[in-house]
């Protein structure tokens, strides 16, 4: 099985699971420049459980992840990670109990014939416009955020970044874009998402 070793963390690696790639990277580096010990987080769609796997190794916090794939959430378990395979928010009985939700969501337009067989599909379907996941996110995550807390929201060029600011910005969230990196076809940010609670 490959590995991935990464700010004092080491991953394991499926097949069946989203490697790690630039956007795991900025996500997971943005996150350890926000996140405090005694934290407590909760990662939405973690995949191999990379982002979570990193904060673990650097911060001492209260860590929760979910995976709607059967291989994602085993994968995610392997490497230390404590996971709920649900959809998004579905497993979690707890509301207001998070000071930082951070989601990196399946952000490539996708038709019907781009589509991935199986499970990893969900890992790249962003349906139509990239951003079938974000509705569905920001409609519930303000309900399991401290009244401090935030989101971070990896999105890509390809997505529309404004037009995401914007959907969660009508949520009532203060945006901020605290990490972008050009790529190859995209260029890649991360959103900071101030809770409405504490504007």
């Amino acid at each position: 099985m490959a590995t991935i070793n990464y700010q004092n963390a080491t991953v394991s690696l499926s097949e069946q699971v989203y490697e790690p790639a630039e956007d795991s990277f900025l996500l997971a580096d943005s996150a350890l420049g926000i996140i405090m010990d005694d934290m407590n987080v909760l990662e939405i769609g973690t995949g191999s459980g990379f982002v979570s796997a990193v904060l673990q190794a650097n911060r001492k916090i209260t860590l929760l992840a979910t995976d709607i794939s059967p291989f994602a959430a085993s994968c995610a378990r392997s490497n230390g990670i404590e996971v709920i395979r649900t959809d998004m928010f579905k497993g979690i009985k707890n509301k207001r109990q998070f000071d930082i939700v951070i989601f990196n969501p399946p952000y490539l337009p996708t038709t019907e014939e781009e589509k991935v067989p199986g499970w990893l599909n969900y890992a790249f379907d962003g349906g139509i416009d990239g951003r079938r996941e974000i509705d569905p996110f920001m409609e519930e995550v303000a309900g399991y955020l401290k009244p401090e807390g935030f989101i971070l929201l990896l999105v890509s060029s390809l997505t529309g970044i404004d037009e995401v600011r914007t959907k969660i910005e009508k949520r009532g969230f203060i945006t901020q874009v605290i990490a972008s990196k050009k790529c190859s076809f995209e260029r890649l940010v991360v959103i900071k998402g101030i809770c409405p609670d504490n504007n």
